[in-house]
């Protein structure tokens, strides 16, 4: 598992009690691992961002928190000579405008136990609290965010509350990882945003009163494919829905799938089953119609899929639609060369927003999906999400 932000952050508040009598904004806090010491001089490789050299003050306290521990009262104190390069270090001080220097008042060494613990503890949580949607609407008035959660038969709707201690961040354009968020407002938050939020639910579910918030732009497409440059990471598509050309780049961190003949009619035929269920009818309930034959696909909301969460064995869970998530799990990873998509194959894509003077990056992309968008083309829409353990959500995907 990655280092999320979220999960940093959770390493050192420890379930918001550790430092909850810091929150100073002249006070810089960065999370690393040291790089580097000389003398009383760190260089520390920060989660995020270019390294930051870090000068240890005299009067600096040094501090180790043991596994499963909540409170800085129980923590081990240091000397600057127990402090070794490797080790991961949160570090609160004066920090120089530009972010690359800060003069340590406290350091706080986080063992690896601790990452463990508080890695496992942040995950219940986000699964027991965390829902996530597409932004329907924002009342900045009242600090209400409408959530859209799509499903085959319905779409749920839910008022996430923000408060004054209602921490907000946005992605990175170029990015899923929490770690690349930055300090976001209300204000930022828009309509077609994908939004995760922690928070307490009310007993119907259909309210929220968010402690976290993380929103950003996940563009998702079933598309086929116009052409191909393995060499370079490019992949130019054309959206189904929009009939736009896209240009998406695939990096290291992509995650590319092929999904099996076999596979992929298996869901077809669950899917087809499930709206002939719902509907009596071949149509799903929000009236698609199959790829090239003028129908459009649903808004994509990788957040607070219905799909998400536990199911049964092969990805296919008992009496109830496919478990995507699940099954892309145990399949293995590919590259854009082995893949060999041609001119015409259909893919399904989610990527960042990407900026004017860069592609959108690929998340995730799956080929061998024409069966599936075939049964449903609005399915696109729950099949893939960026809150998962590897990325977008701090913790890991919550249930709904």
């Amino acid at each position: 598992m990655r280092m999320l932000r979220g999960v940093t952050i959770g390493l050192v508040m420890l379930a918001a009690g550790a430092w909850s009598q810091e929150a100073q904004p002249a006070i810089a806090k960065r999370i690393g691992v040291i790089k580097a010491i000389t003398g009383k001089s760190l260089t520390l490789a920060p989660t995020s961002g270019s390294d930051v050299s870090v000068s240890i003050e005299p009067t600096a306290r040094i501090l180790r928190l043991g596994p499963g521990e909540k409170d800085l009262k129980n923590a081990t104190p240091l000397q600057l000579q127990d402090l070794h390069v490797g080790d991961t270090i949160r570090v609160r001080g004066k920090g120089a405008a530009d972010g690359s220097s800060i003069d340590a008042l406290e350091v706080i060494v986080i063992t690896q136990a601790a990452v463990a613990a508080v890695t496992d503890q942040m995950r219940q949580d986000w699964q027991k609290r965390g829902i996530g949607g597409r932004v329907e609407s924002v009342d900045t008035a009242t600090g209400t965010v409408t959530l859209s959660i799509p499903s085959l038969t319905a779409r749920k709707s839910i008022a996430v509350h923000t408060t004054k201690d209602t921490v907000f961040y946005r992605y990175a354009p170029d990015s899923a990882k929490p770690e690349d968020a930055r300090k976001s407002s209300l204000a930022e938050i828009q309509t077609g945003d994908q939004l995760r939020a922690l928070g307490n639910k009310n007993a119907d579910g259909s309210e929220v009163t968010a402690e976290e918030i993380y929103a950003g732009e996940f563009p998702q497409y079933a598309a086929v494919v116009k052409s191909v440059d393995a060499s370079s990471g490019m992949l130019t598509i054309q959206d189904l829905g929009s009939k736009k050309t896209v240009q998406v780049k695939i990096s290291s961190a992509s995650q590319l799938h092929r999904i099996p003949p076999e596979m992929a009619q298996m869901f077809a035929m669950r899917l087809k089953g499930m709206m002939l269920g719902a509907t009596g009818s071949g149509r799903s309930p929000q009236g698609d119609a199959k790829p090239g034959t003028g129908g459009t696909a649903q808004p994509p909301s990788p957040g607070g899929s219905t799909w998400s969460g536990g199911g049964s064995g092969g990805g296919m869970r008992s009496g109830g639609p496919p478990d995507f998530q699940r099954m892309l799990s145990r399949m293995p990873s590919t590259t854009l060369a082995e893949m060999n998509l041609q001119k015409g194959d259909a893919v399904i894509v989610l990527a960042t927003e990407g900026t004017a003077a860069s592609p959108h990056t690929a998340i995730t992309l799956l080929s061998g999906v024409e069966p599936i968008l075939q049964a449903s083309p609005s399915a696109q829409a729950m099949m893939l999400t960026p809150w998962n353990l590897g990325g977008g959500a701090p913790g890991g995907e919550g249930s709904q």
